[in-house]
């Protein structure tokens, strides 16, 4: 069997730790294979040990047959190895067309020659069906837009052999389902493909072969057509996953009421458009949108973000207008953020300090305003036991978890607050399967506890299995609300596009 890449025996040591422990893979040409695992399973590692980021303390790699040593990314770039990160290395006042060809720029009379390289970012996208615009600065450009210009860039570099990290943690349903295309339609052009993820249906849908990690090292290595994903999952957390807690039924008064919540926009046009909604006591609220549809906008508006031009926003029986963050918070707010960067931590910070956010103010933690580190340090600990967040200590910083464990951290911490009232704004994004499975059901328990939850989240699957009612927001305006007994997948996403209910019907009966 002649493979294009063997990893052999690969093993990789920090100090006592040991991220990896003699994994093997092999790819074959025009092949995808995905590596699946829990976060700190030992992924990106060997990614990292792939494209030169890291040196292995043993183990080997075959490139075509003869074994290589890669020094840094350049080298594993000159050998046709290319790597899309998770978190995408584009300079937002360049074009697309500049991000792309960057470091290999062609030139006329010494100097870059701007027009033959959109035309060469032209003649590749069309080539593999990668729709961009050459001239569109990239800080102008959607999530999915900016993923393609990082494949058209490894493309444009010669890659034969693509790494894509985490590819799908902060798509839309619609860029997802682009990007699987994608993925196909380069392994039928002769691309090698490694994806690593741990959404297993998208696994499902692409990979000719899977790889499993678990705590460094492999636990299973199958054929797609030969496993599904319980099997997977089950391999990837060492148990079978539990059954989601059952749902009290309950009928509680209204919690959280929006009423005619409008936020201007650009062109007169609004971002929030009389806006309302109302949230019971033991009720969860999706929210299904395609992402830049307001969602953002609304939970800026109630945790006090954004300054709102009209309406209103009232919790229980406290108003909100005009009221600081720090207010709505102690009124009874909690809110896991949707960019655990920008809101829910400070990179800088240690993962003890991210976890005191909000905690100092409390009494059992604040005594004559000095902080109660014993007591907090336990919370603290008790939090990455629960939710098996991976960190060397409590004074590791925060930039330094994986995203996955420095959401679980923060969703730890926000639950933690007990509030009658949480905004969970993509709970699960970046998070494996098992922790998954812990923050869902501790969502639909604190649902059964008679608190109220708005949940925001790109999973169409997330939103079907935690609401109680289903909203759907399209320019600015929620344009209907489902139960969830009546809400099915197409209809969802017909309403999303702005179809009318008609439609949305229509397409339901039509795929039934």
């Amino acid at each position: 069997m002649t493979y294009v890449l063997e990893m052999k025996e690969m093993s990789k040591k920090y100090g006592e730790f040991l991220a990896n422990d003699r994994i093997s893979i092999h790819l074959k040409k025009g092949e995808v294979l995905a590596i699946v695992g829990e976060n700190g399973a030992g992924k990106t590692t060997l990614m990292r040990m792939l494209y030169g980021l890291e040196q292995p303390t043993s183990g080997e790699i075959v490139l075509n047959g003869k074994t290589v040593k890669f020094s840094g990314p350049l080298d594993a770039i000159e050998n046709g190895i290319g790597m899309v990160h998770q978190h995408f290395m584009l300079f937002s006042d360049f074009s697309v067309t500049e991000n792309i060809v960057i470091g290999h720029e062609p030139k006329r009379n010494g100097f870059f020659n701007r027009s033959v390289a959109a035309e060469k970012v032209k003649e590749l996208s069309e080539h593999y069906k990668i729709n961009v615009n050459p001239l569109k600065k990239a800080g102008d450009c959607s999530i999915g837009e900016q993923q393609r210009i990082e494949i058209l860039k490894v493309l444009y570099q010669g890659a034969d052999i693509i790494i894509l990290d985490e590819p799908t943690a902060v798509l839309t349903p619609l860029e997802v389902e682009e990007l699987l295309k994608t993925i196909q339609f380069l392994a039928e052009q002769g691309k090698s493909i490694i994806l690593i993820t741990h959404k297993l249906p998208e696994v499902m849908r692409v990979a000719d072969q899977i790889t499993v990690l678990r705590n460094g090292k492999v636990t299973g290595n199958v054929l797609t057509p030969n496993t599904d994903v319980e099997q997977l999952a089950t391999m990837m957390v060492g148990r079978q996953l539990q059954k989601l807690t059952d749902r009290i039924q309950l009928d509680g008064d209204p919690l959280l009421v929006v009423e005619n919540l409008t936020i201007g926009g650009k062109n007169a046009k609004p971002i929030l458009d009389q806006l309302s909604l109302t949230i019971h006591r033991g009720e969860i609220v999706g929210i299904a949108g395609v992402s830049g549809n307001g969602q953002s906008e609304l939970i800026q508006a109630i945790t006090g973000l954004r300054k709102i031009d009209s309406g209103s926003v009232r919790l229980g029986d406290t108003i909100f207008s005009g009221k600081t963050v720090t207010y709505r918070r102690n009124a009874g707010l909690a809110h896991i953020p949707e960019d655990r960067y920008l809101w829910g931590a400070a990179k800088e910070a240690s993962v003890e300090e991210t976890g005191l956010m909000g905690y100092y103010r409390k009494r059992n933690f604040n005594q004559s305003s000095f902080i109660k580190l014993n007591a907090f340090r336990k919370l603290v600990r008790g939090w990455i036991d629960r939710f098996e967040i991976k960190t060397p200590s409590l004074d590791e910083k925060s930039g330094n978890l994986s995203g996955g464990n420095l959401q679980k951290l923060i969703v730890a911490r926000e639950l933690g607050f007990e509030t009658d009232f949480l905004i969970a704004a993509e709970p699960t994004r970046g998070v494996d399967i098992g922790a998954m499975e812990y923050i869902h059901k501790a969502i639909i328990e604190k649902r059964n506890n008679g608190d109220g939850i708005l949940l925001v989240s790109s999973e169409l699957s997330e939103i079907l299995t935690l609401s109680d009612r289903i909203a759907v927001m399209y320019e600015g305006k929620i344009v209907d609300i489902l139960d969830r007994n009546e809400a099915t997948e197409e209809r969802l996403s017909v309403l999303m596009a702005g179809g009318n209910e008609n439609e949305a019907s229509t397409k339901t009966t039509t795929t039934a």
